[in-house]
């Protein structure tokens, strides 16, 4: 059984994640301390003071470049390492489904949960009627797509439909129900 997860991915993502928003702390820091600097050198200039209009913008550039700084990175990379860390700490506590089933293709890509994943599709009998089914399972698009070929099966451990472990099946010799 191949796993895709180990124990310490998730304290990777943690860390991380509290890399990056310690760097956004900071920068919101900086901002704070030079807002309430040039504020308070505003309110110690005499009344009429022609410096009076450069505090003022210089002001209103700092908290320009900061909300144009906040934005984009806690909207990229916060995001998207949240949700990563997010989804690991799932898997460490969600729970486990186990199936075989033979591999039917890839599909595109997608985002799931705010997660890249690649799409493998794999053939499910249904249990109330006689036909074949396409189940998506979702395989991490940060590590390597496993090596699964069409029409043979693979064993499966997932959460929802995220892919944790498989294990490539030997196809098995037909025979017509003699044992030799």
């Amino acid at each position: 059984m191949t796993f895709l997860y180990q124990d310490g991915d998730l304290y990777a993502a943690a860390a991380q994640r509290r890399r990056i928003l310690w760097i956004f702390y900071a920068v919101t820091a900086l901002f704070a301390g030079g807002f309430v600097a040039l504020t308070v050198c505003y309110t110690q200039l005499p009344y009429g003071d022609p410096n009076g209009g450069w505090m003022t913008a210089l002001t209103c550039i700092l908290a320009a470049v900061y909300v144009l700084f906040a934005f984009p990175y806690l909207g990229i990379p916060f995001k998207r390492c949240n949700s990563y860390y997010k989804m690991l700490k799932g898997v460490s506590s969600g729970r486990k489904e186990n199936f075989a089933a033979p591999f039917a293709g890839i599909e595109d890509w997608t985002v799931w949960d705010g997660v890249d994943v690649n799409v493998a599709t794999f053939e499910v009998k249904n249990i109330k009627r006689e036909e074949v089914m396409l189940r998506h399972i979702y395989v991490d698009g940060e590590r390597d797509f496993p090596p699964f070929e069409e029409g043979k099966s693979a064993r499966l451990i997932t959460q929802g439909n995220l892919l944790l472990a498989y294990e490539l099946l030997e196809e098995e010799k037909e025979t017509d129900g003699v044992e030799q």
